[in-house]
C-alpha cells in the first residue's frame, strides 16, 4: 500500500473516531477545551483570535470563544478564498453576523460584508485537527487551507500567530510524517490536556 494511501486510510479512521463520540461526549468536550484555553496568557491576552466552527465531530471551541468575545477580543473566523486555490482569508465574526453556506457545506460569514484581518495581524489562530502528534505535526482534511494560507509567513519577518491545534484525545497518534510544506502547531489542546510542542521536540526519538 502506498503512502497516500495509508494516509487517507488514516484520515478515514481518525474522522470516524470522532464522528462516533456522542452529543454529550462533544458537550464536555468542549467545556474542558474552554477550560484549557483558560490557562494559557496568551489566550487571555490576545486581542485578535481566529477559530473556526465546529464540523464533521470536530471538538468545539465556541464556549472559550463566546468568553473571549464577551471580553471584548476580536474573533474572526476563515473564509473560502474566492481567487486563490485552498487558501483562506479570516475575516471578523462580531456579534454574530449571518453566515453563508461555502462549498464543502461548511457555515462562514459573508465576505463583502465584514473586515478581513491579513493572517499576520492575529495574535492566534485555532485550527481543528484530524490527527495529531506531540512533536506538532498535524492531519487536516487534506486540502492544505491552512498550510497554503501560513506559507507566506515562513522565511519572513511577518509575524506569526501562535497556532494552537484543538482535537478530542482519541485523535493523537504515535507519529505523523511531517512534510516540507507542513506548518507545525505551538500548542495543542485536547479535553484532557495542553501539550506544549517545544518542550516535546526536545525529546523527540531520532528516526
Amino acid at each position: 500500500m502506498s503512502i497516500a494511501s495509508k494516509s487517507l486510510d488514516n484520515r478515514s479512521a481518525l474522522r470516524q473516531r470522532r464522528r462516533s463520540l456522542s452529543a454529550r461526549q462533544q458537550r464536555h468536550a468542549a467545556t474542558a477545551i474552554s477550560r484549557h484555553l483558560r490557562q494559557l496568557q496568551a489566550f487571555q491576552r490576545a486581542q485578535r483570535i481566529a477559530y473556526y466552527l465546529a464540523n464533521d465531530g470536530e471538538i468545539s471551541p465556541h464556549i472559550a470563544i463566546d468568553r473571549a468575545e464577551k471580553r471584548g477580543q476580536h474573533i474572526y473566523l476563515p473564509v473560502l478564498h474566492p481567487l486563490k486555490h485552498n487558501r483562506l482569508y479570516f475575516t471578523s465574526h462580531r456579534n454574530q453576523p449571518e453566515l453563508c453556506t461555502n462549498r464543502f457545506g461548511i457555515a462562514e460569514p459573508r465576505l463583502k460584508r465584514n473586515p478581513v484581518a491579513p493572517v499576520w495581524t492575529l495574535d492566534i489562530i485555532l485550527l481543528p485537527l484530524v490527527g495529531f502528534d506531540r512533536y506538532g505535526n498535524r492531519m487536516g482534511m487534506g486540502g492544505g487551507f491552512y498550510d497554503r494560507t501560513l506559507a507566506r509567513l515562513n522565511n519572513s519577518d511577518l509575524k506569526r500567530p501562535l497556532l494552537i491545534g484543538l482535537a478530542h484525545h482519541c485523535q493523537e497518534v504515535e507519529q505523523l510524517q511531517a512534510q516540507n510544506w507542513d506548518i507545525p502547531l505551538d500548542i495543542i489542546a485536547t479535553d484532557r490536556e495542553l501539550i506544549c510542542i517545544k518542550n516535546n521536540i526536545k525529546n523527540r526519538p531520532s528516526t
